[in-house]
């Protein structure tokens, strides 16, 4: 990537990390993203637009209108394999702008029934965007509530929960292989004082039978998507729960370090602006199809993007729109290639889904491979 692996600045949340660990001791890597992106004062998903043109990234939904319409389309059918309950909580985790809802519910009104039945949950803790947000679900036409935390929201009726691009931004912890033993990568200072990567003098040792033919200085990367995953859990014990996540990623788990930081629309360093740029990895969904059934929860997938919005029928929907709209067919088509194109987002991104065990194979998904 074209950018200056040397180049820090002394944003303010750098200025409190590094006072923190002056004072206390070097910081894991997971602490590093949470702060970066969580912190209460200065934290990136607190004070920071995000997404769109004004910033550092675009996602799907903004894309193309037939993403969040297909995704709205997922959820009719799976609320149906649910037995159409009169009431259902509609959840979305990290919403954005509000516009994977927006068209999703727009989607919807094809089945007059299900959007009597969704009261909306929208899970944000970033002011802006969630005001963003209620401006652009203000004509939503459904009940909607906000909500800082997952655990927060009710979980009084049967549920169907999206979350695209929300995985990639759980902190993960790091261990390097260095003299034959795991050592976790921790965030700490450099003869200069700046931020700089190193390893804890505390040997961690994860399973060794994951990867027995790691080398010396290879990178693990293990997220702790427990607590989601119980709260699902604990969900689909009391009413049926279907659980869709799109997010970029790797099917099968490997070694590597993949934390990255995106400012303006361009890469940088992990550690060049703490809490200005936005901090991802990549999901290993491998490893969280095993933890959910690890939990109790059934899956479906993972497929690649392109094999589940082929599934769901985006050519057949792009095709209909473009033949409604000739005079923008040719956006309506660029944009859904984007989305499912092997050089665009259509293998890089991939679906996922988490349900009660009591629930039929969710659509757009093929027969289980894990």
């Amino acid at each position: 990537m074209d950018y200056d692996p040397e180049a820090r600045r002394d944003t303010p949340l750098a200025l409190k990390l590094k006072e923190r660990i002056r004072r206390e001791r070097p910081i894991a890597v997971a602490q590093y993203m949470q702060a970066c992106l969580q912190d209460p004062e200065h934290g990136y998903y607190v004070t920071q637009p995000a997404i769109g043109g004004a910033g550092d990234f675009i996602t799907a939904p903004e894309i193309s209108q037939v993403f969040g319409e297909l995704v709205g389309l997922w959820c009719v059918v799976a609320w149906q394999q649910m037995g159409s309950p009169a009431v259902v909580r509609l959840v979305e985790l990290g919403p954005g702008r509000g516009t994977l809802m927006r068209d999703a519910l727009r989607a919807a009104k094809v089945m007059p029934a299900f959007l009597a039945a969704v009261h909306v949950d929208l899970i944000e803790t970033n002011t802006v965007l969630a005001a963003t947000q209620r401006a652009t679900l203000s004509d939503a036409g459904v009940p909607l509530a906000w909500w800082k935390n997952l655990a927060d929201a009710p979980s009084d009726a049967p549920c169907l929960l999206v979350a695209n691009e929300f995985l990639d931004a759980l902190p993960v912890s790091q261990s390097v292989l260095d003299n034959g033993a795991w050592t976790e990568r921790v965030v700490t200072l450099d003869d200069a004082g700046r931020l700089a990567f190193g390893i804890s003098d505390v040997n961690r040792m994860p399973d060794q039978g994951r990867f027995s033919q790691a080398n010396a200085g290879d990178i693990d990367e293990s997220r702790n998507e427990t607590p989601l995953l119980h709260d699902l859990l604990e969900r689909s014990r009391r009413a049926p729960l279907a659980a869709l996540f799109i997010d970029y990623g790797h099917m099968r788990s490997s070694l590597g370090e993949t934390l990255q930081a995106i400012r303006n629309h361009s890469f940088e360093h992990p550690l060049t602006s703490p809490g200005e740029a936005d901090l991802t990895t990549q999901v290993d969904f491998q490893e969280f199809a095993e933890k959910a059934v690890a939990t109790g929860l059934a899956v479906d997938g993972p497929a690649t993007q392109a094999e589940f919005l082929g599934a769901l029928g985006i050519v057949q929907r792009a095709s209909r729109l473009m033949a409604a709209n000739p005079r923008i067919a040719h956006e309506i088509e660029a944009g859904v290639a984007r989305l499912i194109s092997p050089t665009g987002m259509g293998t890089r991104f991939k679906a996922i889904g988490l349900r009660s065990a009591s629930l039929p194979p969710l659509p757009g998904f093929p027969p289980a491979t894990l």
